[in-house]
């Protein structure tokens, strides 16, 4: 069982007060909060071995080298990638995603197909449509219902020998939908297409075995799993990064430098160029050991508790209605209130202490779906309360009463 009291404890924010009143954070799909342990290991790297890594024979550079790499390890046991130089540091899911889309464009062809689900972030669009202009490759859509989930049978129907890439989201930031990857995986792999999963808003919630999975390429944010901003990871299959090109040119990424030729550094070294964020990935890595101590199973079936409480109180408002009502959710709840502008409520909840999302979150094609401006996105983490939902409850009651 969770001791809520105790890791409630390890959220310093958590204590905070907005306008007068207690902090009530439901904002995690957009970025967790970060326990002490996250913040002491950042604040220690800064004050006891600050250096650049891979490249000094001085002992600070050593330090800084061995507990990098150590957090690649850690990244690599958790999500049981085959081999530790699968992983790949970049600044979040948005700069990994580019990085297999930059590479795609130098291997895809005029006529080739790219499939997406409809219910993706924008930064799981919008870099294969540009894919698309610069290769002629033709982007596909698999749609969802009005339930907010996939259609199979839809997906199964445009996969086809020209399908070169399959981009899913393993979990919709929008509407909490989990999607079934490992269905998505085996019909791709079907017909040869390589399958990028988007594990931005799943890998807080859900343990991913990479290669039970058979995944080629999976993405994670480092601040949804409560780590720092500015850091994320690219996984790939050794033979899928060995055949991309490189994504920047600079130092670190090189083996040899002439003015006449330049040879490419092994993975993962080929993908990191420059400085990278060393005190974000050793944070990183203790996020991760953090979540692992407390257990995805403990925080799953807790927050699925939450998940089921809070819906079931919302839909006792009248006139609120919830976007996305799979039976396979994250604690993901979005919603709107009848003719009332998300934003609205919104503002007054943020009054009240409350922090919530609106708007399309970064989703636009299912609010357009849906028809509809927004919504109100309530999302929760394991050090979140049921008092909390009733808090927030009470708050849409008199938002509702002052807006209507």
């Amino acid at each position: 069982m969770i001791d809520i009291k105790k890791i409630r404890n390890d959220f310093p924010i958590l204590k905070r007060k907005i306008n007068g009143n207690q902090l009530v954070y439901f904002d995690n799909a957009a970025t967790s909060q970060t326990p002490q342990v996250v913040i002491d290991e950042i604040s220690n790297y800064y004050s006891n071995y600050n250096s650049n890594i891979h490249r000094g024979v001085h002992k600070l550079s050593q330090e800084a080298t061995d507990a990098y790499e150590k957090a690649r390890r850690t990244i690599q046991s958790n999500f049981n990638a085959k081999y530790s130089h699968e992983i790949i540091f970049t600044s979040g899911s948005t700069h990994s995603i580019n990085i297999v889309a930059s590479g795609y464009g130098e291997i895809l062809k005029k006529g080739d197909e790219i499939i997406l689900s409809a219910m993706e972030h924008h930064s799981n669009i919008v870099p294969w449509q540009m894919l698309c202009e610069k290769t002629g490759a033709i982007l596909k859509v698999a749609p969802m219902d009005n339930n907010g989930v996939l259609i199979i049978e839809e997906f199964e129907k445009i996969c086809n020998k020209k399908t070169q890439l399959v981009v899913v989201s393993h979990v919709s930031n929008a509407l909490g939908t989990i999607n079934p990857i490992e269905l998505i995986l085996s019909i791709s792999h079907s017909y040869d297409a390589v399958v990028l999963i988007d594990g931005a808003q799943a890998a807080p919630h859900i343990k991913v075995d990479l290669q039970e999975l058979d995944i080629d390429f999976y993405v994670v944010s480092g601040h949804k799993l409560m780590g720092p901003t500015g850091v994320g990871v690219l996984y790939g299959k050794e033979i899928l990064l060995n055949m991309l090109p490189p994504y920047q040119g600079g130092g670190e990424m090189i083996e040899e430098v002439t003015f006449e030729k330049t040879t490419y550094a092994k993975l993962p070294h080929k993908f990191e160029a420059g400085t990278p964020n060393i005190s974000g990935v050793i944070a990183l890595g203790t996020a991760i050991n953090y979540l692992n101590k407390i257990g995805y199973n403990l925080i799953a079936k807790y927050e699925k508790t939450l998940l089921e409480y809070a819906t079931s109180e919302l839909l006792k408002i009248e006139g609120l209605k919830i976007y996305g009502k799979s039976t396979q959710k994250t604690a993901v709840v979005s919603f709107n209130i009848k003719s009332i502008h998300p934003y609205d409520v919104g503002a007054i909840l943020d009054k009240l202490g409350i922090a919530v999302r609106t708007g399309h979150h970064c989703a636009q094609p299912i609010m357009d779906y849906f028809q509809i401006p927004g919504t109100i996105r309530a999302s929760f983490s394991f050090y979140n309360t049921k008092d909390e939902i009733d808090i927030m409850v009470k708050a849409i009651k008199r938002a509702k009463m002052m807006l209507i």
